[in-house]
């Protein structure tokens, strides 16, 4: 199910080892320490291959995450701004990612932006608690789901360019 390249991927983000989400106290600050190296692992990753595709940061308690994602599509830059929160049963549950801005334009989609991952990845992440992290969610979740729905949906003409809609702006005034 997963290809080469994934499996390479994946291999390169580090397992994590606590099983504790943010309603543990404690074991929260061991798990949350752990979900920042592997996500700088894998930024760090993505930049040695040239695949830089996100920015995230998260509030203090590490239960609110939020930033921006793009997709590089005929050599221009489609940019989103990406969010999510922890859940409570964390990390038995992985988080629902949300682009915001795209909510109700792909029937891969849940209400509130929420991109649908049942699937595919839900059962993956079910057979690997607690080693899968953010980093995972970011790898098998979003990066696939991008790959996926956004030429589909700037083919439609669902998502443009924002330098198109400025141009498209001053070319009507």
């Amino acid at each position: 199910m997963v290809d080469e390249a994934t499996k390479s991927t994946l291999a390169k983000i580090p397992l994590l080892k606590t099983k504790a989400g943010p309603r543990d106290g404690e074991l929260w600050i061991p798990r949350l320490k752990e979900e920042y190296q592997a996500l700088i692992q894998y930024v760090q990753n993505n930049k040695e291959s040239d695949n830089d595709w996100f920015r995230l940061e998260s509030n203090k308690e590490g239960t609110r995450w939020f930033g921006k994602c793009w997709y590089i599509h005929e050599l221009l830059k489609y940019e989103f701004d990406v969010e999510f929160d922890i859940p409570v049963t964390y990390p038995t549950t992985s988080p629902e990612i949300a682009l915001p801005e795209l909510d109700g334009k792909t029937a891969k989609m849940y209400r509130g932006g929420k991109i649908c991952l049942t699937d595919h990845f839900k059962p993956l992440w079910a057979r690997n608690v607690p080693r899968f992290g953010i980093a995972h969610a970011m790898a098998l979740g979003l990066g696939p789901w991008l790959a996926v729905e956004i030429p589909d949906l700037i083919q439609r003409g669902v998502v443009t360019h924002k330098g198109d809609q400025t141009e498209e702006k001053g070319a009507s005034s």
